[in-house]
């Protein structure tokens, strides 16, 4: 009797568990453009099942765990139906082991016309901002692709420490010397451009974890102000899901 009685309740919590509802798999919104912008914010998180209405001209792009999801007015969508994954394309851009040098306009955009920053762990020199790197030991710059023989200086906010990057006609990627010039956590430091204009002012921070998911990636980086890479991750994420979706 006592056996029964216990295989009864172990039976019992059983199908209580397996009656709880399972949890929604939730997005974070990218990139919000259009007249309903204001109502889903860049950082906002949607659930999977939950249903969002845009006006004409609306585009929200939300990252899930699962893909990313391109919703255009006018309309009620549902966040989770049919992502397009893009995992080749975020393998590519968060490599953290990204090629220390890169050809002059070997990535280009999705009209091939524009050239684009290959990897979110090197720093533009001509835009300013929040970076997030995983090793400020090993800070790399990129020059968008302009032909020429050119140095560049970047400098700590005081001005005493500096190092010096040159790019040439065939790659545009520089490492700093940690040596002349350590990143500090925090730190705030500028970009010159040969001829001493400042190109960028730019601070560092340091992802504390790894993150495998564009979406986890995604919160981390607004979290920290990274509003440049998340950009970039948008950006090109969108793209593949608009062309995977064609």
């Amino acid at each position: 009797m006592a056996k029964t009685t216990k295989r009864l309740a172990r039976f019992a919590i059983t199908a209580a568990a397996l009656a709880l509802p399972v949890a929604a798999m939730a997005g974070v919104v990218v990139k919000s453009t259009g007249p309903s912008s204001s109502k889903f914010p860049v950082g906002t998180k949607l659930d999977d099942n939950a249903t969002i209405t845009l006006k004409g001209g609306d585009v929200v792009t939300v990252l899930t765990a699962e893909g990313t999801r391109v919703i255009k007015g006018a309309g009620t969508f549902r966040v989770g139906d049919r992502p397009q994954v893009a995992a080749d394309r975020f393998a590519s851009l968060t490599r953290k082991r990204a090629a220390t040098r890169v050809r002059t306009g070997a990535v280009r955009g999705e009209n091939d016309a524009t050239v684009t920053n290959p990897s979110l762990w090197y720093t533009d020199v001509t835009r300013s901002g929040t970076i997030c790197l995983y090793d400020l030991a090993t800070v790399r710059l990129w020059r968008p692709g302009t032909l020429g023989i050119s140095t560049y200086r970047i400098a700590d906010h005081e001005g005493a420490s500096q190092s010096e990057v040159t790019f040439d006609d065939i790659y545009n990627v520089a490492t700093i010397d940690p040596a002349r010039l350590p990143i500090t956590e925090g730190g705030h430091y500028m970009i010159s451009a040969p001829d001493g204009t400042v190109t960028a002012e730019v601070t560092f921070v340091s992802l504390g974890e790894d993150y495998a998911a564009p979406d986890a990636l995604a919160e981390a980086l607004i979290a920290k102000g990274c509003t440049v890479q998340l950009e970039a991750l948008a950006s090109s994420l969108e793209a593949s899901a608009e062309a995977g979706g064609d």
